[in-house]
């Protein structure tokens, strides 16, 4: 029996960030990617991935990846979870809420996607992507179509639920299943110590780095994140 995984999108893209890491595991598991665009909170989110498992056999294991704000919204899922979930992966994501001197930064983002969005889009891009990356045309090509695609309005119903998420912190202590947790070595949206932060408060986790990456590891290094993936649906045997 093949488990369902379930693929969260994080802010500014979609299903597509994640195609290349799916493309790679279909054949282990059926993957679910919800849309994520047309919520403003972390409830409404988590609802409407819910929603698309209810067809779900309850013996087929679901298993949560979240990436970026999906990692937020992976973790809403778990606190309003109607059914057991068998594993879990964070990737390059944060188990924090939002903290108050941030709010005026996203506020200026939102302000920033509606007068300009290219420009503003461009430069979050810029900073989420391995230095590396941005001389590989066809990634930062393909990372704006996505975020274009996605929109302003969008973006900041994703932002209104970013900023109004849940600390969570306190059920990781209690979760009892295999979870990993990714992120790039050089992520400068989510760093690093976020994802020790997440790894030390969930008992058994595993942190995996993932080296020259920045930011957006499924589509920077979609080998890396598939095979990880895949040892957490093995680690279900």
């Amino acid at each position: 029996m093949k488990p369902t995984l379930v693929l969260l999108h994080g802010l500014l893209n979609d299903e597509r960030v994640w195609e290349p890491v799916a493309t790679r595991l279909r054949g282990r598991a059926d993957i679910v990617i919800p849309n994520l665009r047309r919520q403003d909170s972390m409830a409404q989110m988590s609802r409407e991935a819910w929603g698309e498992l209810t067809l779900v056999p309850e013996d087929v294991p679901i298993v949560l990846a979240g990436f970026s704000m999906g990692g937020y919204v992976a973790l809403q899922m778990l606190a309003d979870a109607p059914r057991p979930v068998a594993a879990l992966a964070l990737v390059d994501t944060s188990c924090r809420p939002e903290a108050p001197q941030n709010i005026p930064v996203r506020e200026a983002l939102i302000d920033g996607l509606r007068s300009d969005f290219g420009a503003t889009a461009l430069t979050l891009l810029r900073r989420g992507v391995h230095s590396d990356r941005l001389s590989d045309v066809m990634l930062m090509l393909r990372c704006q179509q996505i975020m274009r695609d996605v929109g302003a309005e969008a973006a900041v119903g994703q932002i209104r639920a970013i900023i109004g998420r849940a600390d969570h912190r306190p059920m990781l202590a209690t979760l009892q299943m295999p979870v990993a947790v990714l992120c790039g070595r050089v992520d400068q949206i989510t760093p690093l110590a976020l994802s020790r932060e997440a790894a030390e408060l969930i008992p058994g986790a595993r942190l995996h780095i993932i080296e020259d990456a920045g930011h957006w590891t499924p589509l920077e290094k979609p080998d890396e994140v598939a095979e990880h993936l895949g040892r957490l649906l093995q680690s279900l045997r």
